[in-house]
């Protein structure tokens, strides 16, 4: 009675992995559904076989003569333990691959919406390129249209990077020199999160993203917005913090589509006051965590590329983070 009480909180923790922003057991898209119908029926079968075996075992061990004598047959060594492996496994890699086949990538429609998602250290560069060619560039977070296919395509400028978001997809390498593509259709809306399922070096366990699928008309509204250069800071911190921002030369990574910020080294920060996130998915997305972020950023994010600058004092982080909030 005791391990029992003391197993069942155990076992509560462990389901809470069956659910969530990050679960395979709670899918959202298309192909993570096929995946989740294939999980359950391997699961739900070795457990099955477990079961039997378990069953033959106790039977050897404390049946009575006549159950060890037909258990030691030859007939059910054969069949037990060459016949159904056998059919069963073809049954199941047939299955597998009937169900997974679907999922394969459609031919290139030019009226589907593409993102272009680059690996970068340790933060990914996310650029979206709709029917009419325009581009619109973020970071650290994706946005879908619920019900409609998505090409996502997948490349890295340093290593091997892969692209993991359970609830919607399997995962898919994003390989130096190669651009492979994936399917992306979200089935309902909400927030996934998404993480490198590839040891990359440095940052590598920060290295997290958020996929957010919204309805249609609301993410057709959103990406006007988001192709939209950076709306003039209003307020005296905030427009301090943005001449800080130029001034200090911030300009040199970071990008701020409507002003003189041009870099391409870091993420474009355009409309960075309007992600779910900071830092690839590192830190909630405030004004505190911005000011955080430019004062510690080696402590909050071991080994990524952005110094720390303790070179501002607290008053000017505090601007920098009123005008980075402001960039909605």
């Amino acid at each position: 009675m005791r391990s029992a009480v003391s197993i069942a909180p155990l076992t509560l923790l462990l389901l809470q992995g069956c659910t969530g922003v990050q679960s395979v057991f709670d899918p959202s898209g298309t192909e993570a559904e096929r995946i989740n119908t294939l999980a359950w029926t391997l699961i739900l079968l070795s457990t099955a076989v477990l079961a039997v075996v378990c069953l033959i075992a106790a039977g050897a061990l404390w049946g009575g003569e006549r159950r060890r004598a037909r258990i030691s047959r030859e007939r059910l060594v054969i069949g037990g333990g060459l016949v159904f492996p056998t059919l069963t496994l073809s049954i199941l890699l047939s299955y597998g691959f009937y169900l997974m086949g679907s999922g394969l990538p459609a031919a290139r429609s030019d009226g589907r919406l593409r993102i272009e998602v680059v690996g970068e250290r340790w933060w990914w560069r996310v650029t979206y390129v709709d029917d009419s060619g325009r581009r619109a560039e973020s970071a650290n977070e994706i946005r879908l249209p619920v019900g409609r296919p998505v090409e996502v395509e997948l490349t890295s400028t340093n290593v091997i990077h892969s692209f993991w978001v359970p609830r919607l997809a399997g995962k898919l390498d994003m390989i130096p020199g190669r651009t492979n593509i994936l399917t992306l259709r979200a089935t309902k809306a909400g927030i996934s999160r998404g993480q490198c399922a590839e040891y990359c070096g440095g940052a590598h366990a920060f290295m997290s993203f958020y996929v957010i699928a919204m309805p249609p008309d609301q993410f057709d509204a959103w990406l006007v917005e988001e192709a939209d250069d950076a709306r003039i800071p209003t307020g005296a911190n905030p427009a301090a913090g943005q001449a800080l921002f130029l001034s200090a030369g911030c300009g040199a990574c970071h990008a701020v589509r409507g002003t003189e910020a041009r870099g391409t080294i870091g993420p474009d920060l355009t409309h960075v006051g309007s992600r779910r996130s900071l830092a690839a998915a590192t830190l909630e997305n405030d004004a505190d965590a911005f000011a955080r972020w430019i004062r510690d950023s080696q402590h909050v994010k071991p080994e990524n590329l952005m110094p720390s600058y303790g070179i501002f004092t607290e008053s000017e982080r505090s601007q920098l983070a009123s005008y980075l909030d402001q960039l909605r």
